[in-house]
């Protein structure tokens, strides 16, 4: 599954919070927004390396409750909105306090994290490599996050 995530104006976010109960109206709504989406600012594809990252910020697990405020928000917390697929929200205020967080984590505490992960539970190399692959996309998470807090929006990630 490749992982993007979006910062959503305040216009979107009540067209998507308003489909909230309907998994086809939030996936019409994603489809919308992947084909007309053109500020590449207020989004950041992380393609698999979002499955590390969301290990490595929580508790080394793909579990969305796993791990503790606000990093655990960074990928999979936050408000599930569809049953088929990752399409997590997470409010402008927990944007920020995501923000804060990330610019906590540095290399050596990333590393740290994501040599700890099981083996048996991630599908990734687990090498030298794949920490490169997954700290470049933790950056520019870390930036995408520093954007969408400053910039006062909610954030959805999906991963399809």
């Amino acid at each position: 599954m490749l992982g993007v995530h979006f910062a959503i104006t305040t216009e979107q976010e009540r067209s998507l919070l308003a489909a909230d109960d309907d998994g086809d109206k939030v996936r019409e709504f994603l489809e919308d927004i992947e084909e007309s989406w053109d500020d590449d600012a207020s989004k950041v594809d992380t393609d698999k390396a979002w499955d590390a990252i969301h290990r490595c910020l929580t508790d080394g697990t793909l579990d969305p409750d796993g791990g503790v405020y606000p990093l655990s928000h960074a990928v999979l917390g936050g408000r599930h909105l569809d049953d088929d697929y990752y399409v997590v929200y997470v409010s402008a205020a927990e944007v920020r306090d995501v923000a804060e967080a990330l610019r906590t984590v540095d290399r050596t505490w990333l590393r740290c994290r994501f040599d700890a992960v099981d083996y048996h539970d991630y599908d990734g190399a687990q090498d030298d490599e794949d920490f490169e692959y997954t700290w470049r996309n933790f950056v520019d998470v870390q930036a995408f996050y520093d954007r969408a807090a400053a910039a006062e929006r909610a954030v959805i990630f999906t991963a399809t």
